[in-house]
C-alpha cells in the first residue's frame, strides 16, 4: 500500500483545497492547448489564451513581450516579486499518441509545455483566489520560443526585468518520464546541460557524378565531417566529463547524377559546465575547418552559431526550500533526486546567466522536474530497476509523449503553487491586492 501524502500545513493547505474547483476548467485548457499547437515563434492562438485566462483571474496582462510572449503581474501587499515562468511552443512533430484531443497537423506538444502553462494558469488562479494567505508579487510569465532556444533572451531583450520589476527569484518546472505525482530536484548540480546549435556550409565545387575528377565532393566533405566530430567526445573530453556532439541534419544535392556544390549540416554541442560547451564548440569549428581543407574545398566553411543556452544550474537555496514545500505537500516519498541530463533550454538566462542581457546579477533560479506518466502506463512498463523502465518509456519529444492529465496536471499544479507559497511572504492579515502595469 502507498504512503498517503502528508496534510499541508495551514500555509499551504487553504490555498490548494481550492484546487479541485478549478481543475475542470484547467483540464479543459491543457487539452485546447494540446490539440492546438503552435511552433516556436508562431504561438499568437496558445499566448492570446493564456493572457486573456489571466486577465480573467485580475492579473494586469500585457501581450507581445519579445514576440508571443506574455506577462501578468498581480500585486498583494509588501513582499518578495516571484516570477513564475512556463513556454507556449510546440514541435515539428507528428503526433501519435492516440489521445482523443490528439493534434493533426505536423506540430505537437511533444515537450509537455501544453501541461506547463497549464498548471502554471492553475497557479496563477489559485493564487488569485486565495489573497488572504500570501503576500508580495506574482509575475507570470508566459514565454515563446523556447525549442529554439531564443524565446527567453527576446523577453529579457525587450524588458521585461526593466518593465516588470527585478526579481527576487524565478522559479519554472519541465515535465519527464516519472510516475505521475513525483517531483525531482538536483542536489548542487546543474539540471540541464547548455548547449550551442550551429548551422556549418561546406562549399564544394558541383558538376557530373561521371567526372568526379573535375569536382571537388562537399558530400565527402560532410561524411568527414560527421566522423572526424565523434573523436572530439572520445578522444579529446575527459570520460568523467559529461559532453556530447549531435548532426542531427544533413542536406546535399537534389539529384543522384550530380556532385552538388555545397553541403549543410545542423551540429548541436552539450555540455554540463560552461567551460566544457566552449571547448567542443571550439573544436567542431577546428574540425569543420580541418576537413574542408583537407578536402580541397575553394572556400571557407560557414559556420554561424544559431543559438546557445547556459547549463541550467539551480540556486541551493531556492532549491532547499522548494524541496522541502514539496516534501511536506506532496509527501516526501514523492520527492526524488535529479541527475544532471544532457537536455537543454534557455531558463537559465533568467539568472546570472543572462546578466549581460538584463543587467540583473544574482537572481536565483528555481526549476524542477515533475512527473507525467500514469499508473497503468508505469505498470506496464519492465526492467530490473528504474532506469530500465524509464528507458522503455515514450521520452520527450516522441511522438508518442503523453502526459497523464487527471494525475500529472493537479500534481504539476500543486507543485508550483507549494513552491510560489514558499518563497512569497506569509499573510500578516492586512494585506490589500492591487493588479499592476
Amino acid at each position: 500500500m502507498s504512503t498517503p501524502a502528508k496534510v499541508p500545513s495551514d500555509r499551504y493547505a487553504p490555498v490548494l483545497r481550492q484546487l479541485d474547483a478549478v481543475l475542470r476548467p484547467l483540464t479543459v485548457f491543457a487539452m485546447d492547448l494540446h490539440q492546438n499547437p503552435e511552433p516556436s515563434g508562431e504561438e499568437a492562438r496558445t499566448a492570446a489564451r493564456f493572457a486573456d485566462a489571466l486577465a480573467a483571474e485580475g492579473y494586469a496582462v500585457t501581450r507581445g513581450v519579445g514576440g508571443h510572449g506574455v506577462v501578468g503581474v498581480l500585486t498583494n501587499g509588501e513582499g518578495p516579486r516571484l516570477y513564475l515562468r512556463a513556454e507556449l511552443d510546440a514541435l515539428p512533430v507528428r503526433e501519435r499518441t492516440g489521445l482523443p484531443y490528439a493534434a493533426q497537423g505536423p506540430f505537437m506538444h511533444a515537450c509537455g509545455h501544453d501541461l506547463h502553462v497549464a498548471a502554471l494558469l492553475g497557479t496563477a488562479t489559485l493564487l488569485s483566489r486565495a489573497l488572504p494567505h500570501w503576500q508580495g508579487t506574482v509575475v507570470v510569465v508566459g514565454q515563446p520560443a523556447e525549442e529554439t532556444l531564443t524565446g527567453a533572451r527576446a523577453m529579457l531583450e525587450d524588458g521585461l526585468y526593466a518593465r516588470f520589476g527585478r526579481p527576487d527569484a524565478v522559479l519554472a518546472q519541465h515535465t519527464a518520464p516519472l510516475l505521475g505525482g513525483m517531483v525531482a530536484h538536483g542536489y548542487g548540480q546543474p539540471v540541464l546541460a547548455g548547449s550551442a546549435q550551429l548551422d556549418v556550409t561546406l562549399h564544394g565545387r558541383g558538376g557530373h557524378a561521371g567526372a568526379p575528377h573535375l569536382t571537388v565532393d562537399p558530400v565527402l566533405a560532410a561524411a568527414a565531417v560527421v566522423l572526424r566530430l565523434q573523436g572530439i567526445v572520445s578522444r579529446e573530453s575527459a570520460p568523467a566529463e559529461q559532453t556530447t556532439v549531435t548532426v542531427g541534419r544533413i542536406h546535399a544535392g537534389s539529384h543522384s547524377g550530380v556532385v552538388p556544390d555545397s553541403a549543410a549540416l545542423g551540429i548541436t554541442v552539450r555540455a554540463l559546465s560552461p567551460a566544457s560547451l566552449d571547448r567542443v564548440v571550439t573544436a567542431v569549428e577546428r574540425v569543420v575547418r580541418a576537413e574542408a581543407a583537407a578536402s580541397g574545398c575553394r572556400r571557407d566553411p560557414e559556420i554561424t552559431v544559431v543559438s546557445r543556452s547556459p547549463v541550467t544550474l539551480p540556486d541551493g537555496e531556492v532549491t532547499a526550500v522548494t524541496r522541502e514545500a514539496h516534501r511536506e505537500v506532496l509527501g516526501a516519498e514523492r520527492v526524488v533526486p535529479w541527475a544532471p541530463s544532457m537536455a537543454t533550454e534557455d531558463f537559465g538566462l533568467y539568472g546570472d546567466a543572462g546578466q549581460e542581457i538584463h543587467g540583473c546579477a544574482g537572481i536565483p533560479l528555481g526549476y524542477w522536474m515533475v512527473g507525467t506518466v500514469g499508473p497503468r502506463q508505469w505498470a506496464a512498463t519492465s526492467g530490473a530497476n528504474v532506469t530500465e523502465r524509464l528507458a522503455s518509456l515514450p521520452s520527450n519529444h516522441s511522438p508518442e509523449f503523453a502526459p497523464h492529465l487527471p494525475l500529472a496536471l493537479p500534481s504539476a499544479t500543486r507543485a508550483l503553487t507549494a513552491a510560489a507559497l514558499a518563497h512569497l511572504k506569509p499573510a500578516s492579515g492586512n494585506s490589500r491586492p492591487r493588479t499592476e502595469n
